[in-house]
Parts: structure tokens; C-alpha cells; sequence
């Protein structure tokens, strides 16, 4: 549970994709601090190495001559570019949970908290326009983790819409009701982060403001 100012209380949904080290191949996880530190090195270079190039034309030489390891370094921690693709995926998926978990504890309400997840997500876009590409291109090299990426996603939106329900700040719904909130909030959300974050650099606290009157028009108590 996450306390909101004025004594309220937000339910956060805490799926996590783990820490780095649990990226690594199945039997590869590092063991030690080093080791930790060069699977992160590596992550990053992949980072850099699918946002600019794309999955086909990358390559593990290429993220290894990024990341300054040896070749042999990479199989140490993964099985194939495959493998780094996919825990790629997951690392970013809670890298942009883990940005914008902290901003929800000034939300007045369970509303306002849409308002600062979708303001604290814009600004990761910014920061991070090379999500869009790993994340799209992750359907069809890696079906199983972008499922799980939106899947997670909305079930964190979902339990935020629930808790603001039990308080009376939203208009109470089943759960099919919920889930489609959930969903249709996250894929706005998606669609503002390509235009706003990624195509353009206006102001997230003003795209936020202006997206969260419709919420209050629509979901409103």
C-alpha cells in the first residue's frame, strides 16, 4: 500500500521483472558484484545497439564492442542475441515501473495518480525514446515478454482504479469493467508516449493535465 497526502492509501500492484542479475540466462546469473556490473554494461550497450539499429541488424559483436567486453564475456551471461533481446525487454519494463512508482505518493487521489503515472512516464519517454522501438519490435521477437510487458503493465493501472473505486473517487465497476479501464488508460497512455515523448517535447505535466480532465469527465464518482 502506498499512502497518498491527506492519509489515503494507494494499492500498487508490485509485479517486478527482478533485478539485473536475474536477467541473465538460465545458469548464468552473476554471482558477484563484478559480474553484476558487466551484465549491467552489457544491458546497456544492448540498449543502445537495438534502439539505434533495430533486432536484424544488430548484432552481439556490436553490443559487446559497445559494452568494451570481450566476445566470450557475453556468453557468459547469454545464450544468444535472442536471449538479450528478451531480457531487454523485461529490464525496461521495470525500469519505466520502477520510474514511475515514486511520483504516485503526491497524488491527492486515486485520479491525480493517473495524472503523475502518465506525467512520470512521458518523461521517461524523453529520456528513453528507444523503448518504443525495443518494446514494438518485442511482439514478434519476443512474443511471451511483450504480453507480460502490457499484461503488468495494466494490472498495476487496474489495481490503482480498484483502490480509487473502495475510497469513492471513481465510479465502482466489475471486473471486466476494470480491466477495460485499465487497458484503454494504458493504450492512451502508449499512443501520448510516441507523440509527446518520442515525436515531440512538449510539456508532460500539460499533455498530464489535459488528459486527466477526460478521466475525471469519465470516470468520476
Amino acid at each position: 500500500m502506498m499512502r497518498l497526502s491527506g492519509g489515503l492509501k494507494l494499492s500498487i500492484a508490485t509485479t517486478s521483472n527482478g533485478p539485473a542479475n536475474q536477467l541473465a540466462s538460465e545458469g548464468k546469473e552473476p554471482r558477484t558484484p563484478r559480474g553484476e556490473k558487466t551484465l549491467r554494461k552489457i544491458l546497456d550497450a544492448a540498449l543502445g545497439e537495438f534502439g539505434e539499429k533495430g533486432f536484424g541488424d544488430s548484432s552481439i559483436v556490436g553490443i559487446t564492442t559497445r559494452a568494451k567486453v570481450a566476445l566470450g564475456t557475453f556468453y557468459t551471461y547469454f545464450d544468444s542475441k535472442e536471449a538479450v533481446f528478451a531480457a531487454l525487454v523485461g529490464d525496461m519494463s521495470g525500469r519505466v515501473r520502477d520510474h514511475v512508482a515514486p511520483a504516485l505518493g503526491a497524488a491527492r487521489d486515486g485520479l491525480d495518480a493517473e495524472r503523475l503515472a502518465l506525467e512520470a512516464y512521458l518523461g521517461f519517454v524523453a529520456g528513453h525514446k528507444e523503448v518504443y522501438r525495443i518494446i514494438d519490435e518485442a511482439e514478434f521477437v519476443d512474443p511471451a515478454g511483450f504480453k507480460t510487458h502490457y499484461e503488468t503493465t495494466a494490472s498495476r493501472i487496474a489495481a490503482r482504479l480498484t483502490a480509487a473505486a473502495e475510497r469513492g473517487e471513481i465510479g465502482g465497476a466489475d471486473d471486466l469493467a476494470t480491466e477495460v479501464r485499465a487497458w484503454a488508460i494504458m493504450g492512451m497512455n502508449v499512443f501520448l508516449g510516441l507523440r509527446f515523448g518520442v515525436w515531440g517535447d512538449e510539456s508532460p505535466a500539460a499533455v498530464a493535465a489535459e488528459v486527466n480532465r477526460l478521466l475525471r469527465r469519465g470516470l468520476e464518482a
